[in-house]
C-alpha cells in the first residue's frame, strides 16, 4: 500500500489543531486533534511511499509503528484516504501516460473516491462499471446522450433499441451528430457510443437473439427507458415493463413531454413502485384515467416533439447520473421516485412513487425502503 490524501477533496486548516479535508458539506471531514509532528507527516501521505520508508521516515519524527497504523486507520476511517498504489502495479504516485486504460477516467476516479469513503473505493467501481451491461431503450436527444455518457464513465457494454431514421432536430451536442442525418438511429447510436468509450473502441458486432429466447439477455445490469416519444417515460406503459418485474431487471425511465422533463423512477422489482403501480394508484384518484391513457397511448404522436435541447440535456445527464449511482452500488434520488421539471421556470420537484397492494408486482406486500436526502454538516473524525 502508497497511503495517500486523496488530492480531489481540498484541504483547509480550521485552527492550529484540526484540519478539514473537502470543501462542500456532503463530503467535508474534519480530522483533529493535530499536533505539529502530526502535521508534518500528514505532508508525506502523497503516494509516493510504501509502508516500509513511510514507517522510517515517522519513526524519524519520533513516532512509533503502532502509532502510525493507528493514524492511518482513522484517516481511512474518515474517507480521505487512498491507496496510490491500487490498479497500478510498480507506479505508485506516477503520473498515467496517456495510452493508460484508466487516463480518461482520472476524473471519474477521483469523483468517485470523494463519493465513496474505501481507499479502493473508485477503482473497485470502474471496474464493476466495466462488467456491466446496460441497454438504452431509444435514440433522440435524450436516450443517445444517456448512452454516451454511459459508455464514457466506463460502462462495459451499452446496447441501443431504437428504429427509424435520425432526424435533424434529434440532433444534439454529445449526442446524434448532424453527419448521422438520415442513418438508422440504431447504427448511428452504436456508432456513438463506440466512440463515447474511454480512449474509442472499433463497434462491435451485435448479437442476434435466437428464436425462443427471453427478452432479458445475459448479463444486463439495468435498462433504461428513455423514448422519443416522452409520453412513454412520462407516464409508462405497464406491458413493455412485465419482462422486467419478471426477470427482476432494474429499469429507470427518462424522457421529455411537452416541455416537461423526467427522471424516474428507478424501479427495482418487487421493491419499489413500477409502472403499474403508478397507473393503479392514479386511477384509483380519477377514475377517468384509463380513458385518457387509452386515447394518449393510441393517437399520432407529434411529428416534432417540444423537446428543448437544454432541458433534453439536463434530463440526460441527471438520468445518467443516476444510472451510474445505481451501477455502483448506491440507492440514487430516483428510487422509488419520480423527478420532473418544466419549461420556463426549471424548478425541480419530486412526487414519490407508492406501491400499489393490488399489483402483482409484489412491492406493495412489503416495505418500500425510505429515501432520506439532505445535505450533511461535515462530521469531526479524532485523530491523533
Amino acid at each position: 500500500m502508497h497511503p495517500m490524501l486523496k488530492p480531489a477533496l481540498r484541504r483547509a486548516w480550521r485552527d492550529l489543531r484540526s484540519v478539514q479535508f473537502g470543501a462542500t458539506s456532503a463530503h467535508a471531514v474534519v480530522v483533529g486533534p493535530i499536533d505539529t509532528t502530526t502535521g508534518s507527516l500528514l505532508g508525506l501521505l502523497d503516494g509516493t511511499r510504501g509502508m516500509e520508508l513511510l514507517r522510517a521516515e515517522a519513526r524519524a519524527l519520533g513516532l512509533r509503528d503502532e502509532w502510525l497504523d493507528e493514524l492511518l486507520g482513522r484517516l481511512a476511517e474518515a474517507g480521505v484516504l487512498a491507496d496510490a498504489s491500487a490498479g497500478r502495479p510498480g507506479r505508485a504516485g506516477a503520473v498515467a501516460s496517456p495510452d493508460d486504460p484508466l487516463d480518461p477516467l482520472r476524473a471519474d476516479l477521483a469523483s468517485l473516491s470523494v463519493a465513496h469513503r474505501e481507499p479502493d473505493g473508485a477503482l473497485r467501481r470502474v471496474e464493476a462499471r466495466r462488467a456491466a451491461r446496460v441497454q438504452v431503450r431509444g435514440a433522440g436527444r435524450v436516450g443517445a446522450a444517456i448512452a454516451a455518457v454511459l459508455s464514457a464513465s466506463g460502462v462495459g457494454r451499452v446496447d441501443v433499441l431504437d428504429s427509424g431514421s435520425v432526424r435533424p432536430w434529434e440532433v444534439a451536442p454529445g449526442g446524434l451528430p448532424a453527419e448521422a442525418v438520415g442513418d438508422r438511429r440504431a447504427a448511428a447510436a452504436h456508432r456513438l457510443v463506440a466512440r463515447s468509450a474511454p480512449g474509442g473502441r472499433p463497434p462491435r458486432e451485435r448479437r442476434r437473439r435466437l428464436p425462443g429466447e427471453g427478452g432479458r439477455e445475459p448479463g444486463l445490469s439495468l435498462v433504461v427507458v428513455a423514448p422519443r416519444d416522452g409520453l412513454a417515460a412520462y407516464l409508462p406503459d405497464p406491458l413493455p415493463a412485465e419482462g422486467w418485474i419478471t426477470t427482476g431487471t432494474p429499469h429507470l425511465y427518462a424522457g421529455v413531454l411537452e416541455a416537461t422533463g423526467v427522471v424516474g423512477p428507478l424501479v427495482l422489482p418487487g421493491g419499489t413502485a413500477c409502472a403499474r403501480c403508478a397507473q393503479e394508484e392514479r386511477t384509483d384518484r380519477l377514475p377517468m384515467w384509463p380513458r385518457m391513457l387509452a386515447q394518449w397511448r393510441s393517437g399520432p404522436p407529434p411529428e416534432v416533439p417540444a423537446c428543448d435541447l437544454g432541458l433534453a440535456t439536463a434530463v440526460a445527464g441527471l438520468a445518467a447520473a443516476h444510472a451510474l449511482a445505481f451501477l455502483d452500488g448506491a440507492s440514487p434520488a430516483s428510487t422509488g421516485a419520480r423527478w420532473e421539471v418544466s419549461l420556463p421556470l426549471l424548478e425541480w420537484r419530486v412526487e414519490r412513487m407508492r406501491p400499489h397492494p393490488a399489483c402483482p408486482c409484489g412491492a406493495g406486500r412489503g416495505r418500500e425502503g425510505e429515501h432520506a436526502s439532505g445535505v450533511a454538516a461535515p462530521h469531526d473524525t479524532m485523530a491523533g
